[in-house]
């Protein structure tokens, strides 16, 4: 069997099995705190070794995170905490410990957790300091306090410092990501009075976009530099693996290569929809809203989850409302408030604002709008 013949398997007659309620009325820390009572849209997805972990957006997070809000913290503070799959098993999320203690992250201070590099940079607005912390012993690795520093991108092996734009140009500088080492400074040449859309850092391409202008992908290794015609995206998503980078613009999703060089395009996926990319990026999954009047007289306002090809942009498999039959029927499950119900799958395919992929046990999670999660699975 074929890769794309074992995809198509592995998809086949996915329907909605379960659902789940971030909403517990029985949590008296809810009760005490009344703005987590209320229902708010599920905005990330994860799970590990069989548990779901889902937070909403009011700062509720079922089955615990291990980055997330505290019913007793501060909410104009961000605050982090470590806990083990295996204290969330025992029904000890409490047990876990603080990370990041030392270090204020008010508002516009953030903590970002890089997976491809095993590193976490938090950014301290007090002080106007980077830190940047090993991933899986949360040991502080190095500072970084240069002034006028505007943004930070992460790449493999490597960060990008962009400095406060200038008439004709923008300071940059590479570092080392294990150590923070200058590997190289520079300024960039810019279009004057052209607005700065989008600078980019991709493995050793360093990607800047200005509006009407060519997109200019530089090699900052060997300062070649290409321009191709581009079109601002709303999004992206780099593909280590494949040295690939896929775009999002309206409903048009493209994928290209590091040569600025179209591979494919597919359309009916919207930018802000949700993703999944998966382990070995030969697949997307992603929602689909029915926003079309040809959609919507098919399936009402039900949308469906794609899974497509990446390289080919073919789509291999959909989730959709018709395709599922379900009893009325109750079960038990160790997350929380769980349930089947009948004739519900257009209502869940409605309003998805998270979804994630299990790919060890092969089922797809999503959350809306109403802080519900739905497990679909074959």
């Amino acid at each position: 069997m074929d890769r794309t013949s074992a995809a198509k398997e592995r998809f086949r007659n996915m329907r909605l099995v379960e659902e789940y309620d971030t909403q517990d009325p029985k949590d008296h820390d809810l009760v005490a705190l009344p703005l987590l009572m209320k229902r708010t849209k599920v905005i990330d997805i994860v799970a590990a070794r069989g548990i779901i972990f889902a937070l909403a957006q009011s700062g509720v997070c079922a089955s615990f995170s291990r980055v997330s809000v505290d019913g007793s913290d501060n909410f104009s503070s961000l605050k982090c905490i470590s806990t083990s799959i295996k204290y969330i098993l025992e029904g000890q999320a409490e047990a876990g410990f603080a990370l990041f203690e030392s270090e204020s992250l008010k508002w516009p201070g953030f903590v970002e957790f890089d997976d491809v590099n095993e590193k976490v940079l938090t950014y301290s607005p007090q002080d106007s300091v980077y830190k940047v912390f090993d991933l899986e012993t949360y040991a502080l690795l190095y500072s970084i306090s240069e002034k006028n520093v505007q943004d930070i991108k992460i790449s493999q092996g490597i960060m990008l410092l962009i400095f406060k734009k200038a008439k004709s140009h923008v300071p940059l500088k590479i570092l080392s990501i294990e150590d923070g080492a200058v590997l190289k400074s520079f300024n960039h040449v810019l279009h004057r009075n052209k607005k700065v859309e989008t600078i980019e850092l991709f493995n050793e391409k360093l990607l800047v976009k200005q509006k009407n202008e060519n997109l200019q992908i530089l090699d900052v290794r060997s300062d070649e530099l290409i321009e191709v015609e581009f079109i601002t995206p709303s999004g992206f998503i780099f593909l280590y693996e494949k040295q690939l980078l896929l775009t999002f613009r309206n409903r048009d999703v493209s994928v290209w290569n590091i040569s600025g060089e179209l591979v494919t395009s597919f359309e009916d996926h919207h930018a802000s929809d949700p993703v999944y990319i998966t382990s070995d990026q030969e697949l997307i999954i992603s929602y689909c809203k029915a926003d079309t009047e040809e959609d919507q007289s098919i399936e009402g306002n039900a949308g469906s989850i794609n899974i497509r090809n990446i390289l080919t942009g073919k789509c291999i498999a959909k989730i959709k409302a018709s395709d599922d039959h379900l009893k009325e029927e109750d079960c038990s499950s160790g997350l929380g408030n769980s349930k089947q119900r009948k004739n519900v799958v257009d209502e869940e395919l409605e309003d998805i604002t998270a979804l994630f992929y299990d790919e060890e046990r092969n089922e797809v999670y999503t959350g809306n709008i109403h802080g519900l999660v739905h497990v679909w699975s074959n």
